[in-house]
């Protein structure tokens, strides 16, 4: 993986993690409920950020939400996120088999990482 968490900091409502990313460095909020939810997937927090950063495919959820969808093996790795001011925060993630929500890659609403 070409992104890698350089650090995490406490934030009043979850963890903020830089990452650094093709020579630059990003902020993404990971929400309290969705570090609860990498836990209890027996996800890591690198293959969240993978599919945020480099995502399959980015559609349009709920409210004007985003998600972002990576595929691993039969799952897919649904990150959940909308922006506050500039930074994206990830309000849930989770691991369903890919065949129900993959809708076949190359459709980017969002894109967290500009010019990929």
């Amino acid at each position: 993986m070409e992104a890698e968490i350089i650090n995490r900091e406490f934030h009043v409502k979850g963890v903020l993690y830089n990452i650094k990313v093709k020579g630059t460095s990003i902020r993404i909020l990971c929400l309290s409920h969705a570090i609860e939810r990498i836990k209890k997937w027996g996800i890591t927090e690198e293959m969240v950020v993978e599919a945020l950063v480099y995502p399959e495919e980015v559609i349009v959820g709920h409210r004007g939400r985003y998600i972002a969808h990576r595929r691993y093996n039969k799952h897919l790795i649904r990150a959940v996120y909308e922006y506050e001011g500039e930074l994206p925060s990830v309000i849930t993630v989770y691991f369903p088999y890919s065949d129900r929500y993959f809708k076949g890659g190359g459709i980017y609403e969002d894109k967290i990482l500009k010019g990929s």
